[in-house]
């Protein structure tokens, strides 16, 4: 995929500046997987260095879709974590050890009026309603795309609801907003995350 990438923009350097995380090395044991679609996950908080984050997956699925016919699906993730006062520039927020938990954003809107006091309701509406904004964001420029995608609303530390998706999603590839290797996300995710975890190149502000 990311061969394709150094092509089309005639450069040679994407894949070392791109690669943050390498993908696992499978165990020799392990049977052969029956043949899948792609999926590839996206840390996505409506940042700017997050939203090239996602036109490039698009961008690698739609050129992946013509040269293999595979079918190739994109998924944002966005984290709700209780703690947003630490902040990392150009990623999501970093989060605190949080309970997590998972619902799709529709839910979420029809229950929360039932079941919370009006002072509560102002608490927990706002970051819906951002959540909202910033799947419908990634949702459009999914449709510009013209491409399969998914979104999720999560809510917990971010690193780890990062791994619960793509894990459940057998993931090959989850895309982030940053472009070293030292950021602390990186960190955060650890060494043996179950698929190969990808930046923005640096020399896209060139």
């Amino acid at each position: 995929m990311l061969a394709r990438l150094q092509s089309a923009t005639g450069r040679d350097d994407l894949i070392e500046q791109m690669v943050l995380l390498p993908e696992p090395k499978k165990p020799f044991s392990k049977k052969p997987q029956t043949a899948k679609g792609v999926n590839l996950i996206v840390a996505y908080d409506a940042s700017p260095n997050s939203h090239t984050a996602l036109d490039i997956a698009f961008w690698i699925a739609h050129q992946t879709r013509l040269a293999t016919n595979a079918e190739v699906t994109v998924q944002a993730v966005y984290v709700i974590e209780d703690n947003q006062s630490i902040q990392y520039p150009n990623i999501l927020t970093f989060p605190q050890q949080q309970p997590s938990f998972e619902c799709e954003v529709s839910q979420v809107s029809k229950s929360v009026t039932q079941v919370l006091t009006q002072p509560k309701l102002q608490t927990a509406i706002a970051p819906l309603q951002q959540a909202d904004i910033i799947l419908w964001q990634a949702r459009s420029l999914a449709e510009e795309w013209q491409g399969s995608f998914k979104s999720h609303l999560r809510f917990g530390s971010i690193a780890i609801e990062l791994k619960k998706v793509v894990e459940s999603e057998t993931a090959d590839i989850l895309f982030l907003g940053c472009n070293s290797v030292n950021h602390p996300m990186i960190e955060a995710l650890g060494f043996n995350f179950p698929c190969a975890v990808l930046g923005i190149p640096s020399c896209i502000e060139e």
